[in-house]
């Protein structure tokens, strides 16, 4: 079945591709990398900056890849399925293992505009006055003051790589004036960059930046479109209280029934209903504990 009405809504969401100059990957002096990472940076600011774009959802979707790479920055092997169950499947009382610990870390330290109250939420070991030293520790462009941040935490705390990759995307979003974090450097960063310093460890970030800046541009055209896709097919929804379980899909990475201001009942048949229409999809692959999301 078709919806020609949310078809044509979707093909007119269109958003500014980053130029393939930015990311052809074939420059090797570090002044190079570093143009090429500001100026992806710079279309990204661009493209968060139009109405189309779910900036909270984006947030989500990269704060998962972020605990992604946490977690295997820390030898574990928990993938973005594992990680979505340890947290949205959690009964009260229960811990969500470390894994599913820094994925919670990740998500908080999205969901508020960056502030040390904020970050120290997400990372509740370190005190507010470590934070605030390291997030201010930084000079000069938005890359080298997180590169600078990033270093700093992992001199005093080698084994800290969550608090440390938290900390330098809050320094890069600070100095880019961006009032949310979006996590860009640990999904860009491999495991042996987090063993550099000075000047190596800064072009590393300035590669991470650039690569990741340009996945987020191109996530942000999908879901924007796939939005604009749901919210073209909720008039067709009859549930009570279907107008704020849109709105929840539109703000987070996965949902459970139970989480929807809904009976559980009425609340899977909604979700159900989503599928049909093209709103939503499963991402668990499972019968049974079922997540779903844009």
């Amino acid at each position: 079945m078709t919806f020609a009405r949310a078809n044509l809504i979707e093909s007119l969401v269109t958003l500014p591709r980053m130029p393939a100059w930015v990311t052809s990957g074939r420059v090797e002096t570090p002044e190079d990398v570093a143009f090429l990472s500001g100026a992806a940076l710079a279309h990204l600011h661009q493209v968060l900056a139009r109405v189309e774009v779910p900036r909270a959802l984006l947030r989500e979707r990269f704060a998962l890849r972020a605990a992604e790479a946490c977690a295997a920055f820390s030898g574990r092997s928990e993938r973005a399925r594992d990680l979505r169950d340890a947290v949205h499947l959690l009964r009260p009382g229960d811990l969500p293992g470390p894994a599913g610990g820094g994925y919670l870390a990740w998500r908080r330290a999205v969901e508020r505009p960056v502030s040390v109250r904020a970050l120290s939420r997400a990372i509740p070991t370190l005190e507010q006055e470590q934070i605030a030293m390291w997030l201010d520790a930084g000079q000069g462009a938005p890359v080298s003051r997180a590169a600078m941040a990033l270093e700093m935490v992992l001199t005093d705390a080698p084994r800290g790589e969550l608090s440390a990759l938290i900390l330098a995307d809050a320094a890069l979003a600070q100095a880019l004036g961006w009032d949310y974090l979006v996590p860009l450097l640990a999904q860009g960063l491999n495991r042996a960059d987090l063993v550099k310093r000075g000047e190596d460890l800064r072009l590393a970030c300035h590669r991470a930046v650039a690569s990741s800046a340009a996945e987020a541009v191109q996530l942000s055209a999908d879901l924007a479109r796939r939005t604009a896709h749901l919210k073209a097919v909720a008039p067709k929804l009859r549930a009570k209280a279907a107008k704020e379980a849109v709105e929840i899909f539109l703000t987070r990475d996965a949902v459970t029934p139970s989480a929807l201001p809904l009976p559980d009942r009425a609340a899977r048949r909604l979700c159900d209903r989503l599928i049909d229409l093209g709103g939503v999809r499963e991402l668990s692959g499972r019968e049974t504990f079922r997540l779903y999301g844009v």
